[in-house]
């Protein structure tokens, strides 16, 4: 599930109305002619720019550059999908009043300078998609008014730094798609106003800290794809209500499921899968009714499927596979009718499914041990599926 993130339509408000065009005669305003020799020196690092930002027009009328209608000054600069091959220059650090630095989805590289710590005036900051390396600069700790940081798809190295627990207004934190090892700072934990924390495909170690999960505004949890290890707290969910996603598949977790997970009861994902997690299968997760994705696949996990999962009536994904769990899974899954991908081959179950899945029109996937269904006919026509499967195991 793709997490809509509301917090960018905040930034709407800065396409605002530029300031008349000047012609080359007419002198600009001394602070306005200091954001003209910033962006100047991004000039040659692009045609569309060197064509376009020329000394005939007001700054305010170039081509990715928004002015606010309050003070004749650079509010907002967008070079998104623009191509452009370069590093940042320091004279960047000169737009003082800049809010919002968009350079998504280019070929910038090399090193953030430290000047982008003079933007103190930041808000919004999205270099995602680019080829920037290095460590990412503790210096970002220093921008107060930030609300939403985005470093996905890069490559930087070396540990999150503690000085982004300083973005007291931080309400987006991505950085998903790097290269970044060691531990989360616990000092993650003091972000009272983060909602997102993105931080996926990367080779962070260790243990998850627990008081990242103490801020009640969260929306999203997503370590997936890392090498974390040892358990999840016990009460992982006593302050989050309004938390919809969960992602922490493909780590090194262990130990139990908490059974408080049903204390997240605005739960849309889970995601656990191909951890190390042991124990039965929270029959609390039953109360989870706004559930929609489940997955549990690749785990130690055994006893026997509780039949209040089969009260997820907005589940669509279940997964479950390569686990021991075993019992008789008949009608568990009868009244799913919003179920589309149901995965539990390489487990121990037993039973008829057939009665199961008959009503369940949505289904699309269907990945099953041969066992699951050895007893009568399979009474479904197999070709609304897209993907059919069912495995035999000695």
């Amino acid at each position: 599930m793709e997490i809509k993130l509301s917090c960018i339509l905040q930034y709407a408000f800065l396409i605002t109305i530029t300031f008349p065009m000047l012609s080359s005669e007419t002198k600009q305003p001394k602070s306005l002619a200091t954001d003209q020799t910033a962006l100047l020196s991004l000039k040659h690092r692009s045609l569309l720019l060197a064509t376009n930002w020329t000394n005939s027009t007001s700054v305010c009328s170039w081509i990715g550059v928004t002015c606010s209608l309050r003070h004749p000054r650079v509010s907002a600069l967008n070079l998104s999908n623009m191509a452009l091959s370069a590093t940042i220059p320091p004279q960047l650090g000169h737009l003082s009043f800049l809010i919002s630095l968009d350079l998504t989805n280019n070929l910038f590289h090399g090193d953030l300078p430290q000047e982008l710590s003079l933007l103190r005036r930041l808000k919004f900051i999205s270099f995602r998609l680019n080829n920037f390396t290095g460590d990412i600069p503790p210096m970002l700790g220093q921008l107060p008014k930030l609300e939403y940081l985005n470093l996905r798809n890069n490559s930087f190295i070396g540990s999150i730094p503690k000085s982004l627990s300083n973005l007291t207004n931080l309400q987006f934190l991505d950085l998903s798609f790097n290269s970044l090892s060691r531990e989360i700072p616990k000092e993650l934990g003091r972000l009272q106003s983060l909602q997102t924390l993105n931080v996926q495909f990367n080779h962070l170690s260790g243990a998850i800290p627990s008081a990242i999960f103490n801020i009640s505004t969260r929306v999203a949890i997503a370590l997936t794809g890392n090498e974390l290890s040892g358990s999840l707290s016990t009460d992982m969910c006593r302050n989050l209500p309004f938390l919809a996603g969960i992602y922490l598949s493909d780590n090194q977790l262990s130990g139990a499921i908490p059974t408080n997970v049903s204390q997240c009861s605005g739960l849309e994902v889970l995601g656990l899968s191909y951890n190390s997690f042991s124990g039965e299968i929270p029959s609390e997760i039953g109360y989870l009714t706004s559930l929609q994705h489940l997955s549990l696949g690749g785990n130690n996990l055994n006893g026997i499927l509780s039949h209040v999962i089969g009260q997820l009536q907005s589940l669509v994904t279940f997964g479950a596979e390569q686990n021991e769990i075993a019992g008789s899974i008949d009608f568990i899954f009868m009244n799913m009718t919003s179920l589309q991908t149901l995965i539990l081959w390489r487990n121990k179950f037993t039973g008829n499914l057939s009665r199961d899945v008959v009503n369940i029109t949505m289904l699309t996937e269907l990945e099953l041990h041969m066992k699951t269904i050895s007893q009568g006919l399979f009474p479904l026509n197999l070709a609304n599926f897209t993907i059919w499967r069912h495995y035999t195991y000695n």
